[in-house]
């Protein structure tokens, strides 16, 4: 079903893979009547390496500084991005910035405070010169698709989902500092990324769609980092026997991959989706050239994919769905032991209830957002369920396209009413359910769902009021299905169907009449909304030359996501208020994080005031006596006092800035890692001027409530030092360990320094 090879290889006239070895390597050279082009050179000639090429303004391909050409927000992230970029200087955007409202739609959730955000989203667009989208209309990534991207061009986005590579467009999701710093005309820096063929043959069966694929893919990669931060190049002929919406449904899933970006070669399939579109000349033929060079290569047989299942509480965590039956209670044994790990013992949490005559019963299907959302899904979901019905027992099906258009075409074919006349509940275009904003599960019921993700927690329950349900991930096909069955979990493959595959017919005139677009003019005379809950940024000091932290939390599972830094759900309302939202950091993991990184703080306050230290953090009394016996320069005036967490491998999941700064508001300094799980996250810390540090091995020096030192760490970081001593304070003696600060950009080191990114532009 899946393959990977150990090493790179060549792609010969976009079809013929073969391999780096020796071997191979000669038949390569008879085929081109010659030597073997240099895998650099080779290199050269993939689809992503012209497309950076063409965006990279540093004349270096090696170290990359890329411009993008069109920014994207939704309104859990701008009310931030705008705030930073407006306090270091910004007066008008430079390129096209979309601000869609599809998080925080629900505006009955704290008050006026959602559509607060909105009101402020709408003013800037018009004073800055941008795109607005009011709620319910599009998802932040169909409305990209349909209205954004273009053949060869990039777009950043504040969202890990911005992924738009099968329309010819390389995507990438990022924390809100890296779109501030386009606005501000900066740029993104990044090492040349590798490449990684996905070189897909066969087609799929019926019943099999873009989900199942993507969880084959995802469950192949995850685990051994084989594509981590790496460009996904989908090449071969078996692109050919996908439509354009199934490989929009494959590629959105690549971010759980932890791959950079993805990119796809194109043909008449997506020229198509231009043409519908009304956008014509925005396609793009992209293909790779006659000799391609790929780091790696992810083999995948269409026609071998069956339908999959990602159990609790990962994507990566996949079976087939007939495979999951035929080793059910194996498998919730499994999900039982990582529940186990995930909830510290917290609840009891067990599926194995769910199981009722010797098949697994489901509480709730949902099919949404930028995965599910699509015309392709919901038809074929609707031609399942046609003359069946969900029933009048627990089970209960939501549907949400992804787009006013869709959901028009859907009414004016026929599906709409289909999946009413079943029991299936149709809404709006709404990101809640993928991330607990809304159809948050009952206590305890399993919820399938053809969405994004199924981290803990993440469907909206909430572990410190004991409660948990919790999500597996499928396609809106089989989720179909099992509806059909009325909640007893199917394979789209096990049912008889006759899959219509009507026409999408897209109606221009929907966002013409409602999205305000201010064609890029800007009106300095616009006043901007602003509600209560909208507050600026606190002050920020630079980096001193010695660092005082305390440990204040301590995680040892394999991977933590941003959820669990900064929970996702209703607290996403907050999301504009940098001091109220900090006060659910780490609520769902460690809800002692916040009260003992305040108390931390009140040290560095009275520092920055000119008070004592001591008096206000009297532990500190017997820390500072213990550095200074070692290093009598140390005092208040070159020493700051903060906090630090430390887990294995933190940031999977979502760009989210707030993982970081939300740790910056209550005085963190800096994280300790074994390594980081995304790119987006060690930026997030690094734009909000906290320390990227690693550290080898989980046999740590220190354990949680530790008090470290860590002399001189201005001077290692604008002297490029790889490497920092540190210290463990503890009964009066320094115990010595080594962290290291990994690469870091010039600009990167110069934002750590001056303590954030907005005292980086301040200074500039």
């Amino acid at each position: 079903m899946i393959q990977l090879f150990e090493k790179g290889a060549y792609l010969l006239n976009g079809t013929e893979l073969i391999p780096d070895n020796q071997e191979a390597k000669a038949a390569l050279a008879a085929k081109l009547g010659g030597n073997v082009p240099a895998r650099e050179e080779a290199a050269k000639n993939t689809i992503a390496y012209s497309i950076l090429e063409s965006h990279n303004t540093s004349g270096n391909m090696d170290k990359l500084k890329i411009k993008f050409d069109k920014l994207t927000s939704h309104d859990i992230t701008f009310v931030g991005i705008i705030q930073t970029a407006r306090a270091s200087g910004l007066e008008k955007f430079p390129v096209p910035y979309v601000l869609t409202n599809c998080h925080n739609s629900l505006c009955a959730v704290g008050g006026t405070i959602n559509e607060d955000d909105h009101m402020f989203g709408l003013s800037c667009a018009k004073k800055y010169g941008g795109v607005y989208v009011p709620p319910h209309q599009a998802v932040i990534h169909q409305f990209a698709r349909e209205m954004l991207a273009c053949g060869g061009g990039m777009i950043l986005g504040s969202d890990s989902h911005t992924r738009y590579g099968a329309l010819g467009t390389m995507a990438m999701g990022e924390g809100g500092p890296e779109l501030v710093k386009q606005l501000l005309n900066q740029t993104y820096d990044i090492n040349m990324p590798g490449v990684v063929a996905v070189y897909l043959t066969g087609s799929p069966v019926p019943g099999v769609g873009p989900q199942d694929v993507a969880l084959a893919i995802i469950g192949a990669v995850f685990g051994n980092g084989y594509v981590n931060n790496k460009v996904m190049e989908f090449v071969g002929p078996g692109v050919a026997s996908l439509s354009a919406d199934f490989r929009i449904g494959i590629d959105v899933m690549t971010t759980e991959t932890t791959c950079l970006s993805s990119i796809w070669q194109t043909d008449s399939r997506i020229k198509e989706f231009y043409e519908i579109h009304g956008r014509a000349g925005d396609y793009k033929e992209l293909a790779p050239g006659a000799v391609a060079y790929y780091d790696g290569v992810v083999c995948v047989d269409l026609s071998e994919i069956r339908p999959m299942i990602a159990m609790p509480f990962h994507p990566s965590n996949t079976y087939t769905i007939e495979e999951l039956n035929a080793n059910l209670m194996d498998i919730l044994d499994d999900v039982e032991k990582r529940a186990a790990v995930s909830f510290d013992g917290a609840v009891d949490f067990t599926l194995k209830n769910k199981v009722r005559d010797g098949r697994l019963y489901v509480d709730q299907g949902i099919i949404a957002g930028c995965a599910g959302g699509g015309f392709e899904n919901i038809c074929a979901a609707a031609d399942i369920l046609k003359g069946n019905f969900i029933g009048c027992d627990e089970f209960t099906l939501s549907v949400y396209p992804a787009s006013t258009p869709i959901y028009m075409e859907l009414a004016k074919n026929g599906r709409l009413a289909d999946l009413i006349q079943s029991g299936a509940i149709v809404k709006t275009a709404f990101c809640g359910p993928c991330f607990g904003a809304g159809d948050t599960p009952a206590n305890n019921a399993f919820s399938i769902r053809h969405s994004t993700r199924n981290f803990p927690n993440r469907e909206g329950s909430k572990l410190q009021s004991g409660q948990i349900s919790s999500v597996a991930l499928m396609d809106a096909r089989s989720i179909a299905a099992t509806a059909a069955n009325k909640g007893y979990l199917t394979a789209a493959t096990d049912v008889d169907v006759n899959f219509s595959n009507p026409k999408y017919f897209f109606d221009q005139s929907i966002y013409a009449n409602r999205v305000f677009d201010s064609k890029g003019v800007a009106d300095p005379s616009v006043e901007i909304h602003f509600g209560p809950n909208i507050k600026d940024w606190p002050a920020m000091c630079e980096l001193p030359e010695n660092l005082i932290l305390k440990v204040v939390s301590e995680i040892h599972d394999p991977v933590t996501t941003t959820d669990e830094l900064i929970p996702s759900g209703e607290t996403s309302s907050y999301r504009s208020n940098p001091l109220g939202l900090a006060e659910f950091a780490l609520s769902r993991k460690d809800p002692a994080y916040v009260g003992l990184a305040k108390e931390v703080q009140k040290a560095e306050k009275a520092r920055e005031a000119g008070e004592s230290m001591t008096e206000a953090l009297p532990e500190l009394a017997d820390v500072f006596a213990a550095v200074q016996a070692v290093y009598a320069d140390v005092s208040a005036e070159n020493t700051g006092i903060g906090s630090t967490i430390f887990a294995v491998k933190p940031g999977d999941g979502s760009a989210r800035e707030q993982a970081a700064s939300c740790q910056k508001v209550l005085g963190g300094w800096a994280n300790i890692a074994n390594s980081y799980a995304t790119k987006r996250y060690r930026s997030n810390l690094i734009n909000w001027g906290m320390l990227p540090f690693l550290i080898d091995g989980e046999d740590l020096p220190f354990v949680n409530h530790d008090y470290l030192y860590i002399p001189g760490i201005r001077s290692a970081v604008k002297e490029k030092a790889a490497e920092v001593p540190a210290y463990v304070v503890k009964d009066g003696k320094l115990a010595p360990f080594t962290l290291k600060l990994g690469e870091m950009t010039d600009d990167e080191r110069q934002i750590i320094l001056d303590g954030c990114l907005i005292n980086y532009n301040r200074v500039k």
